[in-house]
């Protein structure tokens, strides 16, 4: 019987004030610690992170001073953090490994970020970065859009996203971004790439997730997390620029099938938030509601952290930042938080199960990742 049996989270910057190995250094003690275990016991590795290289999950291990079976690198950029888990879990199943320690994140600034997104893969550097495409923000505007005139949703609707993962950040000490918002402040925010504005985009910055998988029956009581079920699908839908939809869709009837619970039976989601627009097609694709309906969805509920619909309840990576790598890990963080009842002033009301999602590699208009797992409390 395999879970999750430990988490941690370093210290978030806006700027890098150490090396990415330090983050993810400050991060594993916090999960080793949460777990009750010694480094001596990790014996797998995996690491999300776009600002690692050359280094890769073998050279951490070496550096963190761990000798291990099984190590494993993420290639799907924000959803890539999932999969790693996913995979650890499969991995310790199968004797590949007693305890695998999963690491996401970076350290990077503002300026380096713009770098690296206009050499992010051949397909941006070579077609995009030449012509000025406005860099991330430039193709998920186009995306908006395209949800806006095909749907009717709005802004004010898509706002409720960012305004109250605000109101769960500022009970989060760790998050970047704490301040009040209201739905007054998104829709005035300065624009960025139209429709997007300010409050709509993420800010990069700089600190590393952890998560520890290993046997549940190592975990003190109350305090592990099972995985009921995981999938991820990649490039889907194929050859299409700046789709409404995404991999979760194909699989979303076997993610419920294999966990046993349907979407009505989670507590919270955590769902990847490098926009408020790729949140609102998650939700529309892992069946929340129909394609297309997400807009009167959002305005139906409160997605606070005690409100109908706890959605990102750490104030997700809108507000807390995105660590690049680490972006994917935030959310998985925050759910077993959640379910080890340990959010503090922000914890869900009797969370036993919820959903976490990713998704990433961005090319041609067109993110090709996507990912999603289903835990529980065990």
């Amino acid at each position: 019987d395999v879970g999750i049996i430990g988490y941690g989270s370093s210290v978030y910057e806006k700027r890098a004030s150490r090396t990415e190995l330090s983050y993810f250094a400050e991060a594993a003690r916090a999960a080793l610690a949460s777990a009750g275990v010694g480094r001596d016991v990790v014996d797998g590795i995996a690491t999300s992170s776009t600002t690692l290289q050359p280094d890769n999950a073998v050279t951490v291990a070496e550096y963190l001073g761990l000798s291990v079976t099984w190590a494993s690198v993420a290639t799907a950029g924000g959803a890539g953090a999932v999969v790693n888990v996913l995979d650890a879990v499969r991995a310790v199943e199968m004797g590949r490994a007693g305890f695998i320690l999963c690491l996401a994140g970076a350290a990077q600034d503002g300026r380096f970020f713009r770098e690296r997104v206009a050499r992010f893969n051949h397909a941006i550097a070579d077609y995009l970065a030449p012509h000025g495409f406005g860099g991330m923000n430039g193709l998920f505007g186009i995306i908006q859009r395209k949800h806006m005139e095909t749907y009717g949703t709005t802004r004010a609707q898509l706002g409720r996203i960012a305004v109250d993962q605000r109101a769960n950040a500022s009970r989060n000490d760790s998050a970047l971004l704490r301040e009040p918002m209201s739905i007054d402040d998104y829709l005035g925010a300065p624009i960025v790439a139209d429709p997007l504005h300010l409050y709509d985009c993420v800010m990069p910055c700089s600190g590393a997730e952890a998560i520890l998988v290993g046997p549940i029956d190592r975990a003190a009581p109350g305090e592990a997390v099972r995985l009921l079920a995981g999938r991820e699908r990649h490039n889907h839908p194929a050859g299409e620029v700046s789709p409404l939809r995404g991999g979760w869709e194909t699989f979303r009837d076997s993610l419920y099938d294999e966990a046993g619970l349907g979407a009505d039976a989670m507590d919270f989601v955590q769902a990847y938030d490098d926009y408020p627009i790729m949140v609102a097609i998650q939700l529309e694709d892992l069946g929340f509601c129909r394609k297309g309906e997400v807009g009167p969805f959002l305005e139906l509920h409160r997605l606070t952290w005690d409100g109908t619909f706890p959605l990102n309840t750490g104030g997700g990576q809108l507000s807390c930042g995105q660590t690049g790598g680490g972006g994917g890990m935030i959310g998985l963080t925050e759910a077993v938080r959640q379910l080890r009842g340990e959010g503090g002033a922000r914890q869900v009301a009797g969370a036993k199960r919820g959903l976490v999602s990713g998704y990433g590699m961005v090319v041609y208009g067109h993110g090709l990742s996507a990912s999603a797992i289903v835990l529980e409390a065990a």
